[in-house]
């Protein structure tokens, strides 16, 4: 009995305690439901990031996510394309995608809303737009996104355009009724092609004295191209018409731009490539083991390439009108097929700073991230040369065309055997030596037949005397 008088003071202090606790917790509760129904939901908008330096739009290929779909932090949505390289957008939160502004196919400015993303966050009152990372790509810096109207974004969506227009020339194109296929097919004298009120007002002029005829239009670095009637193609029993994908319709551009631009001139020289290809035996095996890759014999030719240009630097340069621009860097650009038959350019920049095996290292790293579809923009820009092995493919030579807006393109054909006349101090002897012909086009108003004919054979000559010593 002692002992139970003796604990009833404890209890009383025990209740005391869970009273209180029982209080303090209802009021943690309640503060946590407080807390939780100010939460609503953020919603962040996709903006068209920026590729680079000239590029005003890209093309929606194909849509990853559909709305609704949960997302991710660093989840692909959308993938995405212009006239230089095909990329991917990532997700920069978790949420859900809510909505997409455009559909696959549509060509979109940069710096527009292409979709909103539904986050969990505190609501603000500027809904915040984010433009998604991509690796080796410009983000838009002291730029405004660009948000359409709802109805803007319809008459875009609707018009799956492949052209930018202003809106003053879709003004314009609306009170004249002029429809998107025939803006598709004015020649635009602005910056990078584009249509400028002027050409709208021209075109408009010429509609009223006759019918408008389809033209051929690329844009072009200097002056815009003519309009030119393209000849009727008809179609017989059996023949299958299959419309050209997005790369190909682009390089078909290019190739006619570039012969409209540059006159173009080829040389062509045969050179004895023995030596190179004695040392490639030699070292391929080793240099397998040793790094995990192979050589081959693309960066022996772009090295010599870069040591010419050093020496003739005319070959180095593009033209603005009546100006001509020496190139300082040494960037050239080599022509790689691709598995679906198309063409791409990756760039190896300051060529001629680069060790040997720099360059090999360039090569494979750039002719594998082309394949697979990996390739940055900035890696398939600034090209000021060009070099194409038509070898790769077994034939002897070709007639490049210059990649513009370069003024030369080499060409290197494939490599044989072939008994040809040698000069030894006994007199001459015929023997068996690898033989390989390369090609120069040139851009005729600024490089002459004796500059493109000096450069060629100083190529042959680098090439001739290979130090079978060289180390790599």
């Amino acid at each position: 009995m002692i002992i139970l008088f003796r604990l009833i003071p404890y209890c009383y202090i025990f209740r005391y305690f869970c009273t209180r606790m029982r209080s303090e917790t209802k009021g943690l509760v309640s503060f946590m439901i407080v807390k939780l129904s100010i939460v609503k939901m953020a919603k962040f908008e996709i903006v068209m990031p920026k590729m680079g330096e000239s590029i005003i739009e890209a093309t929606i290929t194909k849509w990853l996510k559909t709305e609704g779909e949960k997302l991710e932090e660093d989840d692909t949505i959308v993938e995405i394309a212009t006239d230089k390289v095909d990329s991917e957008i990532p997700s920069p939160v978790e949420g859900v995608l809510l909505k997409t502004l455009f559909n696959e196919g549509d060509v979109v400015p940069v710096g527009t809303v292409i979709a909103v993303i539904e986050t969990e966050g505190e609501n603000e009152e500027n809904e915040a737009a984010v433009v998604a990372a991509i690796p080796g790509v410009d983000t838009l810096e002291n730029e405004e996104p660009q948000i359409l109207s709802e109805n803007s974004k319809t008459e875009l969506q609707k018009e799956n355009s492949t052209r930018f227009y202003s809106p003053l020339v879709k003004s314009i194109a609306k009170s004249e009724n002029i429809s998107i296929a025939e803006l598709e097919n004015i020649s635009g004298s602005g910056k990078e092609g584009r249509l400028t009120k002027r050409d709208v007002l021209a075109y408009l002029e010429k509609r009223k004295s006759k019918k408008a005829t389809p033209t051929l239009t690329a844009p072009s670095p200097q002056k815009a191209m003519p309009e030119m009637e393209l000849p009727p193609v008809n179609t017989d029993a059996g023949d299958q018409v299959v419309e050209m994908d997005r790369m190909r319709r682009l390089i078909a551009d290019h190739m006619v731009m570039s012969k409209h631009v540059s006159a173009h001139v080829t040389s062509f020289i045969d050179a004895d490539v023995t030596n190179i290809v004695n040392w490639r035996n030699n070292v391929k095996n080793r240099f397998l083991q040793r790094e995990g890759e192979k050589i081959t014999f693309t960066p022996v030719f772009i090295d010599a390439a870069a040591k010419a240009l050093r020496e003739f630097p005319q070959i180095n340069a593009s033209v603005d009108g009546y100006n001509i621009i020496y190139r300082k860097n040494i960037n050239i650009g080599m022509a790689t097929a691709l598995s679906n038959g198309n063409l791409i350019v990756p760039v190896i920049k300051n060529v001629d700073e680069k060790s040997l095996l720099g360059i090999v290292k360039s090569v494979n790293d750039l002719a594998g991230k082309a394949r697979s579809n990996k390739l940055n923009p900035d890696e398939i820009q600034g090209g000021t040369f060009t070099i194409t092995n038509f070898g790769s493919f077994d034939s002897l030579t070709g007639t490049p065309v210059i990649n513009q807006p370069q003024v030369a393109i080499l060409g290197v054909g494939a490599i044989r055997k072939k008994p040809v006349v040698l000069e030894t101090p006994q007199g001459d002897v015929i023997a068996i030596r690898h033989i390989m012909i390369l090609s120069l086009a040139y851009d005729h108003r600024i490089v002459d037949g004796a500059l493109g004919g000096m450069y060629i054979k100083r190529v042959k000559e680098i090439l001739e005397n290979w130090d079978m010593s060289t180390e790599i």
